[in-house]
């Protein structure tokens, strides 16, 4: 992929790809479900690094990874970032290996008005009275599953807080989106690897060697990490981050339509109801960008 002086245009089919990708991962996922979820993320972050490593090569961004790793304070704010992503992945993994996909979509849903109150809250950033109102929208939704459906509510909250906490660090790093996976990656390979061992003593260890299908389906994990990530990083490149904001919803909404229809969850009616306020949230939300967009 071209990553410089890459034109204002042409970021869709990049776009679409990542959250295609990451819309579709329950898919994936499900034909692992002989492995833990915290195995799972650790070779997951295991054949992560690798894959990373090539592309920095191949994209020449090897003077920029350098520069991340002699800067303490980016090391720093790096490091707390991995463990926040390495968190998001566990409680994503669980949630969709047990049967909680409705619930993982809803925290992808609720990620994005979360990022705009952390924005407000840490960054100073100002809301419209349109935006405060799908803000309230939203939490009026949450309120309804913290009435009835708690279990759902823990992880729907936890993946877009976890995220956001997430989005926000990388906001506070220079370092691009390439060398900053990379270097989260290496932070990660040393806990990965102690899960990988600890698991291996136990009867749950899955061995590469087990299964075929399982691993290649185990060693393809790091494409599937990486892939994504650098089609978004160069789709943000290319197109007005508002108009990518309006495609982020299509991996939720494809993770919503699988949970429902392949996977046969149930929905309940205040489960829909809470879909439904979300859903109104992220349209007032929406059509006030395009608004001042238009302006």
């Amino acid at each position: 992929m071209p990553l410089h002086d890459e034109p204002r245009s042409g970021g869709l089919p990049y776009a679409l790809g990542a959250y295609l990708i990451w819309g579709l991962l329950p898919l994936y996922l499900m034909h692992l479900r002989a492995v833990p979820p915290i195995e799972l993320v650790g070779w997951r972050i295991v054949f992560t690094l690798p894959v990373c490593l090539g592309a920095v090569i191949a994209t020449r961004q090897g003077t920029a990874l350098r520069a991340a790793i002699a800067d303490r304070k980016t090391l720093a704010l790096l490091g707390l970032s991995a463990l926040l992503i390495g968190a998001n992945w566990v409680i994503y993994f669980i949630a969709i290996l047990e049967g909680h996909v409705l619930a993982a979509s809803l925290g992808y849903y609720i990620n994005p008005l979360v990022n705009v109150l952390a924005g407000t809250v840490f960054l100073g950033e100002r809301l419209s009275r349109a935006q405060w109102t799908a803000v309230g929208i939203a939490a009026l939704g949450v309120s309804l599953l913290a009435s009835g459906a708690g279990e759902m509510l823990g992880i729907s909250l936890s993946l877009a807080g976890t995220f956001a906490a997430y989005g926000l660090l990388r906001k506070l790093v220079s370092t691009g989106s390439l060398p900053g996976l990379t270097i989260e990656a290496a932070i990660l390979l040393g806990p990965a690897i102690a899960v990988l061992a600890w698991t291996a003593q136990g009867a749950t260890g899955v061995s590469l060697g087990d299964a075929t299908g399982t691993s290649v389906l185990i060693v393809l994990s790091g494409a599937i990490t990486a892939v994504p990530l650098l089609l978004f990083a160069t789709a943000a490149r290319r197109m007005d981050y508002s108009a990518l904001g309006f495609v982020q919803f299509l991996s939720p909404t494809l993770a919503f339509l699988l949970g429902l229809f392949v996977f046969h969850e149930p929905l309940r009616p205040i489960q829909l109801a809470c879909f439904v306020a979300i859903w109104i949230a992220i349209a007032v939300f929406s059509w006030d960008l395009w608004r001042r967009r238009a302006r």
